[in-house]
């Protein structure tokens, strides 16, 4: 879990770095109710990781990637939906 994704610049070949030193190299990013839009424009231009706001959780978008991602925002939004 992590408390925030977000990036001052929407650099991708910096997010890539850091999802290689992370490990996450297939994983989907679930933030809370918007997402980061520096951070969305970062991601969406590296393979196999896909970020969306916990309202667009998906059972098929969980299964496609081997790892989830979950920011604090999105963990409180989660329970109390299903609490």
């Amino acid at each position: 879990m992590l408390d925030s994704v977000t990036t001052s610049a929407p650099k991708t070949a910096t997010l890539r770095t850091t999802f290689g030193k992370l490990e996450w190299l297939n994983a989907l990013i679930i933030d809370g109710a918007a997402v980061d839009q520096n951070f969305a424009l970062a991601a969406r231009n590296i393979p196999h990781i896909d970020v969306l706001p916990v309202q667009g959780i998906n059972v098929v978008s969980i299964l496609k990637r081997n790892k989830l991602v979950l920011t604090k925002a999105a963990l409180e939004a989660l329970e109390a939906r299903f609490a």
